[in-house]
């Protein structure tokens, strides 16, 4: 079977966790959610498009190969806003509308956001029967995105290029280990006249995690609940799912 395979590299992640009150959390690896915007995003396909962003949950599986879970970096973030009242009956369709009050009319509102320091991942993409797009589509729009591409956050761009590859494999385990050593190929490739490699080492993946559905060629050590399947992308409306979970490495 065909699977689409990118990596995931940044400086700063967040990959959000149930918000509650003022806190923001993040997970350490990139949800179905996430994965569903980034193709959406790298496609040209709007948030109203409820229906294009359905196509896209319910055409594909996903699979994540951690290769680090990165270190936290905790922000304390102010913002201001203004109260409902000052709203009434005035448009605000953009931030600068709604700060375009009286300044009496603001009021300071405070959260703790998460981010994922220096995480990286695989992310493996398994077509359904019903896929909306040839996967050669998908690594197409990828490398050339239509809108910008940003790590669960705006201020989150990816720090290396995604570099898609459709690979066939047994599972979506082959097709990381498989994606990796077509990576450190090219790297040794590219060594200059002193022998020296180019770029970091390709880091080993130690945990994989999946949705249902997706053959992921090793039996799931737990299964977890996780809140990112889409319901409603523009109303930011989400359910449960299962996420299986594998470790790979001793220890992680």
């Amino acid at each position: 079977m065909k699977f689409l395979v990118f990596q995931l590299q940044a400086p700063l992640s967040s990959w959000g966790d149930t918000a509650v009150g003022e806190y923001r959390g993040s997970y350490e690896h990139p949800g179905e959610s996430a994965l569903i915007g980034l193709l959406g995003a790298a496609l040209g396909i709007r948030r109203e498009d409820e229906a294009a962003h359905a196509a896209l949950r319910q055409g594909y599986g996903f699979a994540v190969g951690v290769q680090s879970g990165g270190k936290l970096l905790r922000d304390y973030h102010t913002a201001q806003v203004p109260g409902r009242a000052a709203l009434k009956g005035r448009p605000h369709a953009t931030r600068r509308d709604e700060l375009g009050v009286p300044k009496d009319d603001l009021n300071t509102i405070l959260s703790t956001r998460d981010y994922r320091q220096d995480a990286a991942s695989l992310i493996a993409i398994q077509p359904r029967s019903d896929a909306a797009h040839p996967l050669e589509v998908l690594a197409d729009a990828l490398r050339k995105p239509r809108f910008v591409l940003y790590l669960g956050r705006k201020s989150c761009p990816p720090a290396a290029p995604l570099h898609p590859v459709v690979i066939t494999a047994d599972s979506a385990l082959g097709a990381f280990v498989e994606y990796r050593k077509r990576l450190n190929d090219q790297r040794e490739a590219r060594k200059d006249r002193y022998g020296r490699l180019p770029l970091e080492p390709i880091g080993d993946l130690i945990r994989l995690t999946w949705g249902d559905g997706v053959e992921a060629g090793i039996p799931a050590a737990l299964s977890v609940p996780r809140k990112d399947r889409l319901i409603r992308r523009q109303g930011w409306q989400f359910g449960d799912r299962a996420e299986h979970v594998a470790l790979l490495r001793e220890g992680d």
